[in-house]
């Protein structure tokens, strides 16, 4: 086994331990990561087929405790959302929208932190469904980064953690087989992304049960605080690709 091949397991295995364990995420590590050494063509559908397993082996695992009735709509509403976000892919400014969607996100995971009286949705509410479901449709879109406003919908409704973790996989299933559609009718879904894919598995599928059991473990208020410095870690890495 080479050192690149070493080196991509790795990465899987810490991303995939992430997304296991907290429900997303695994993509700003796996990325950013994978494209300093494999071509950004190789690395982002790469990227995608892993979080469509990883999607599907956790909601096999936890079907029961998927939230389906926001998944519904929060899929319902990101697909409206997707052609407007196509539109800002071609003329809005990229690095105007990643610095405003990067300042929200640490503003408001800040508050969350530390505000005694956070807001907070006792009920599925199609207003912040449609907000955030939107959105996420536009910015996915546009960048391929959907997952913040459904993390954001889900410390709203207060979720436990592993219903947390199960119900975004219930969204990014199908989204991630629609961008996989879009990458095989381009010719990027080759034998190169499936041979490193094959090859992680070994190291993929014990990281999903490990990041499975790590969940269980965590109480739902530190669940919760961890969310919210992953939130603004992700508005962090917003930021400083705007200013690059």
């Amino acid at each position: 086994m080479d050192l690149l091949t070493i080196y991509i397991l790795s990465i899987f295995f810490v991303a995939t331990l992430v997304r296991s364990t907290f429900g997303f995420g695994e993509s700003l590590i796996a990325v950013p990561l994978l494209v300093f050494f494999i071509p950004v063509e190789i690395a982002v559908p790469l990227s995608v087929l892993v979080s469509i397993f990883i999607a599907a082996f956790v909601m096999t695992q936890d079907r029961k405790k998927v939230h389906f009735y926001s998944a519904k709509w929060l899929i319902i509403f990101s697909a409206l959302g997707i052609p407007l976000g196509l539109l800002l892919l071609i003329y809005g400014n990229e690095l105007f929208i990643k610095f405003g969607l990067g300042t929200f996100i640490i503003l408001y995971s800040f508050y969350s932190l530390f505000s005694k009286n956070a807001f907070r949705l006792e009920t599925d509410n199609k207003l912040w469904l449609f907000l955030c479901g939107f959105i996420s449709g536009i910015l996915g879109g546009a960048y391929g980064f959907n997952g913040p406003p459904i993390v954001i919908y889900g410390n709203l409704r207060n979720w436990s953690a592993i219903h947390f973790r199960a119900t975004l996989q219930a969204y990014f299933l199908p989204a991630g087989i629609i961008g996989m559609i879009g990458f095989w009718y381009k010719d990027l879904l080759n034998s190169t992304v499936i041979y490193y894919f094959l090859i992680a598995l070994p190291v993929i599928i014990p990281a999903i049960l490990l990041g499975r059991y790590f969940n269980k473990k965590l109480k739902d208020d530190t669940f919760l605080k961890y969310i919210y410095l992953g939130l603004i870690c992700v508005g962090i890495a917003l930021l400083s690709q705007s200013f690059i």
